[in-house]
């Protein structure tokens, strides 16, 4: 009796040390249950997400209940994006023109729904003042602790704190968020790019930004995601990782761009096999953080390109990025289907299979309760 009492004393040790949980070991109770349910639900399938859904669309701005998702699925996504470039600008609109506040109440119609919330911040450089995409050397290592623009930092960090402090139900508790700062870290269009700094700065970044939010400001409503653009290798992927207890999403984001159906579908595949041998090994999640195929013109692309290549893959969410319409400079930029859309109907046969989980779903799930999923 003894012996069985003690292997099952060390079987419950074994489970719980390799058992995933929240890098912020103090994070609210929805927000692990919302971390531990995607756990198990990307076995199932994964969530479908886009940019700005709820914002914009194809011939559309800011009209009540309005989605591109929705007018052709009949329900809106699983997964909400938004951005937050400017509030560190005191700005009354993001750097795509969405009010902040449409934002604030968007996120609580996309929690009440069920959904996910994953937020990135495009903020300023803080050396030049001008946009993310001046890349130029030295900004990351200029607001690290004790260098020239730390203070501005701290005072950008306060007023994303407050931002997403704010984000609350209808009952005042904390709406989990993923979280994806310094995205697309190993490319060189951002100033915290790869040319623009060295690992070990950006990683100082990295666990200085998170434990300023946690710590200092005692946010515990955030999933923290670590997100690359197209890599190579494992070791590629890895070069600026902050660590397991700094993380708990892995993504990577990729376009389809002039490489063709075929190229495309083969190195997504590839990755998302990387990013999944690295997820299990780690014990997070791992998600197809941003991805598209502008204009997406092949009216069969959703079923005979895109969901091959995820094949049987456990992501646990894929973001689909904005449908932002036609451009000052002409050009038009869609990346989710809307109705009359060349691959629209194509994109229904898509959300109808059983691992493209769309809201209903979600909220069928209860990713935010206690227990097992329904």
């Amino acid at each position: 009796m003894r012996t069985c009492l003690l292997i099952l004393f060390l079987s419950c040790c074994l489970l719980l040390r390799s058992s995933a949980q929240t890098a912020d070991k103090h994070a609210t109770a929805a927000t692990k249950n919302l971390f531990n349910h995607l756990q198990q639900t990307r076995h199932a399938g994964f969530l479908f997400g886009h940019q700005d859904d709820l914002a914009y669309g194809a011939g559309w701005q800011y009209e009540k209940d309005k989605s591109d998702i929705r007018g052709v699925t009949g329900e809106y996504p699983a997964v909400y994006g938004w951005e937050l470039g400017h509030l560190e600008l005191d700005s009354t609109k993001n750097l795509d023109g969405v009010p902040f506040e449409f934002i604030r109440q968007s996120i609580r119609k996309g929690f009440e729904r069920g959904g996910v919330i994953t937020i990135s911040w495009h903020f300023t450089n803080p050396l030049t003042g001008n946009p993310a995409w001046d890349a130029k050397p030295g900004a990351v290592a200029s607001i690290l602790p004790g260098a020239s623009k730390h203070a501005l930092y701290l005072a950008w960090l306060d007023k994303l704190a407050a931002f997403l402090g704010s984000l609350k139900d209808a009952h005042g508790n904390l709406i989990p968020v993923i979280f994806r700062p310094f995205h697309e870290l190993n490319g060189n269009w951002f100033w915290w790019g790869k040319q623009h700094c060295s690992p070990g700065e950006l990683i100082a970044l990295y666990r200085f930004t998170e434990s300023y939010l946690r710590d200092t400001k005692q946010l515990h409503h955030l999933l923290y995601a670590y997100n690359t653009d197209r890599f190579a290798t494992r070791e590629e992927y890895l070069d600026r990782y902050p660590g397991d207890d700094w993380v708990d999403v892995v993504g990577f984001d990729i376009y389809q761009r002039a490489e063709g159906n075929i190229n495309f579908s083969k190195e997504l595949d590839r990755m998302l096999g990387t990013l999944e041998s690295i997820a299990e090994e780690k014990k997070k999640l791992p998600a197809l953080t941003e991805f598209g195929y502008n204009g997406i013109p092949d009216s069969s692309w959703w079923t005979q390109t895109f969901l091959p290549a995820i094949g049987q893959h456990r992501i646990v969410y894929a973001l689909a990025w904005r449908n932002a319409g036609k451009k000052t400079d002409g050009s038009e930029e869609y990346y989710a289907p809307f109705p009359g859309q060349v691959s629209a109907k194509d994109f229904t046969l898509f959300a109808a299979n059983q691992r493209v989980w769309l809201q209903r779903r979600a909220a069928r799930a209860g990713l935010y309760t206690k227990g097992k999923h329904r």
